[in-house]
């Protein structure tokens, strides 16, 4: 099935047959009410420093006259009518307008996609901090134009070099008490920070500004203050016993009688621009060795009340290198989709649902009553997605690890992708009942079959320059404020909560994802960059960018947006706001009820009540809980421009000229 002709960005037509090319937060269950009303916004953004671009054909988002609900981890109360953002040469997406206002003024000057990725973390890691930062780890997908190659940048964190395999569930091999208070809350759940080191490796290859120019809008804006968003000081209140056990954080984030900072207090953060500076002067690396490091691995190792103590070393953060990977790439439709291979079980996911779905006419299946928002998936749609969803996900739980130490299954993950494996695996869907949970295929392997790994946190930006570089990003501490540690004024992740807790299963059997020194915990981050496909099968012009946030059900909310793009003609616009849906390997099934159709609060449309009841028919458990999604998307147009989407149920926002 072939995408609407309008949507084509190639210079000419390709309809050829797919060819396979090489390969090389969970649903939010509660929401509060935050934003009073337009001029609230309106006063965030300015004092943000936010200008209009006269370039951007509506460079900023509509913002609705509204209340606007967020929550842990935390999307905003869903901005209804949002409409895609067309800019001439460069766009650009991230979670917060303070960030994609600073990643914008980057490409104004001159950047690169490269260039506006690091600036766009390091504020980020400065105005949304529960989501992302230096602290943390990420995947980058990169289009570097003038090569036309596509690589994947693996800044994933990794477990310390002396970790045992129990190290998430007992103190020591004498002391079999779990980790105080918790692994989460524990030194336990550091790990090495990856994000930084792979933008470093990033710029040395695909920058063009001076990495101190990259640096120094954090800097003024740490110096001189920034309002706290609604997002944000929703988040915090959420968290602020977990933050209180942190001096840095409760000094921070709280009010000295342990409230949570508000909407709209100016925040300053003098130790976080001490730490940019040393980054400023001295590069990358700088996080990675001296002061920076020995702060962290202090931090890390801290017994502050009782908490059991990392096993971080300074060796640990010296040697850390982030891995240059050939990006995994294999057809869909008309056009060639690009992720991320493992460590991150994300691109493996997303493209053996794609490639189940191939099989499916789901051109026949477009949203109902399709408007700003989206409209609402059909349930013919949703119920063949969400079964192969399932499929893959049983592949990705039992197989997927970090291939450094385990390159399952039969010594090659690939296999999991091969075009007649998947054709076998879309047999197994019936059209009229859910399997409920699937089983994973049969391979070869000494390891047990794992299980699934709650994940939450996360942010992503996406980016296109005005050179055709195009750059996704994926980025997070984990959960919200990651570990609850803080340090240097950036909070520290708590990644490795998902390696496997145990190293066995009840059979004695190791798990693949288990936790082993150096290796990188398994992840669900997406960072997707789509083309179109030549007449001979091969990949052609850069079309899409697109990513999401939202743990392990990252796939998800990217496969939705894909298919609302290449399948139902959809603007990237109305693909981020279409109804989030899927189902990972388990009965139940998710329709984010944040959407204004959906309606989980009891008003849901006609169209929405019959996707439930006609999934309930099927036999799915359907879920209406808020989804808390971060989806960006920017697509080429057939005339060169530029066409870009923000997700509505968080804070971003597009810009571009």
């Amino acid at each position: 099935m072939n995408p609407l002709p309008h949507r084509q960005t190639s210079k000419t037509q390709h309809n050829s047959s797919p060819v396979l090319v090489a390969m090389q937060s969970e649903q939010v269950p509660r929401h509060r009410r935050l934003w009073a009303s337009l001029m609230s916004t309106f006063v965030l953004l300015i004092a943000s420093g936010y200008t209009p671009v006269t370039r951007t054909a509506h460079a900023e988002p509509p913002v609705p006259n509204r209340d606007i609900s967020v929550a842990p981890e935390s999307n905003t109360d869903y901005r209804p009518d949002m409409t895609a953002v067309q800019t001439d040469s460069y766009s650009v997406s991230t979670a917060n307008p303070v960030s994609t206002t600073a990643a914008r003024d980057v490409l104004a000057a001159g950047g690169t996609a490269a260039d506006a990725l690091v600036t766009a973390q390091l504020v980020l890691g400065l105005v949304e901090p529960q989501s992302s930062g230096i602290g943390g780890g990420g995947y980058i997908l990169y289009h570097d134009a003038s090569s036309d190659s596509v690589t994947a940048i693996d800044g994933r964190e990794t477990a310390p070099d002396n970790a045992p395999d129990t190290y998430l569930s007992q103190i020591s091999a004498t002391d079999t008490r779990a980790p105080e208070p918790d692994a989460r809350r524990s030194g336990r759940s550091i790990g090495v920070p990856g994000i930084m080191a792979a933008l470093g490796t990033l710029h040395a290859q695909h920058g063009k500004t001076q990495w101190g120019d990259l640096v120094q809008p954090a800097i003024t804006l740490s110096e001189n203050g920034f309002d706290i968003s609604p997002r944000l000081a929703t988040t915090i209140e959420d968290n602020a016993a977990d933050l209180a056990r942190d001096p840095e954080a409760a000094a921070y984030y709280l009010n000295p009688d342990g409230t949570g900072k508000k909407t709209g207090t100016r925040l300053t953060n003098p130790a976080y621009a001490t730490t940019l500076t040393s980054l400023k002067l001295n590069g990358p690396q700088a996080l990675y060795t001296g002061k920076i490091a020995d702060d962290i691995v202090a931090r890390a190792r801290s017994e502050h009340g009782g908490t059991t103590p990392s096993s971080l070393t300074t060796a640990d953060l010296a040697k850390y290198n982030p891995t240059v990977k050939q990006a995994l790439c294999g057809p869909y439709r008309t056009h060639i989709v690009c992720g991320a291979p493992p460590s991150t079980s994300g691109g493996v996911t997303v493209a053996a649902t794609l490639g189940i779905l191939s099989h499916a006419d789901l051109s026949a299946m477009k949203p109902l009553k399709v408007d700003n928002n989206g409209g609402v998936p059909s349930p013919e749609a949703v119920h063949i997605i969400s079964e192969a969803e399932r499929l893959a996900y049983a592949d990705r739980d039992a197989y997927l690890a970090d291939t450094a130490f385990e390159n399952l299954p039969d010594g090659d993950y690939t296999k999991l992708l091969n075009p007649e494996y998947l054709a076998q695996r879309y047999s197994h869907i019936n059209p009229e009942k859910s399997m409920g949970t699937a089983k994973a295929g049969t391979f070869d392997t000494d390891h047990a079959r794992g299980e699934d790994q709650p994940e939450h946190g996360t942010s992503h930006i996406s980016v296109v320059d005005s050179y055709g570089n195009a750059a996704s990003m994926t980025t997070s501490v984990e959960s919200a404020f990651g570990s609850f540690h803080m340090v240097d004024g950036f909070m520290l992740n708590n990644q490795l909560t998902d390696f496997a807790a145990t190293p066995r299963d009840d059979d004695g059997q190791l798990k693949a994802n288990r936790v082993e020194g150096g290796k990188r915990p398994r992840s669900s981050m997406s960072p997707t960059i789509v083309y179109t496909m030549t007449k001979t099968g091969e990949r052609g012009d850069l079309y899409a960018v697109v990513g999401s946030p939202g743990g392990a059900v990252i796939p998800q909310f990217v496969i939705k947006t894909l298919i609302g793009i290449l399948d139902w003609g959809l603007d990237p616009q109305q693909a981020v706001a279409l109804p989030n849906f899927g189902a990972r390997n388990k009965p139940e099934t998710g329709i984010g009820g944040e959407h204004p159709d959906i309606g989980n609060d009891g008003k849901a449309t006609p169209e929405a009540q019959e996707l439930v009841d006609d999934l309930t028919r099927r036999g799915h458990t359907v879920n209406l809980d808020e989804q808390s999604s971060g989806l960006s998307a920017i697509i080429r147009t057939r005339d060169g421009h530029l066409l870009g989407g923000a997700d509505p149920r968080r804070e971003g926002a597009v810009m571009g000229g």
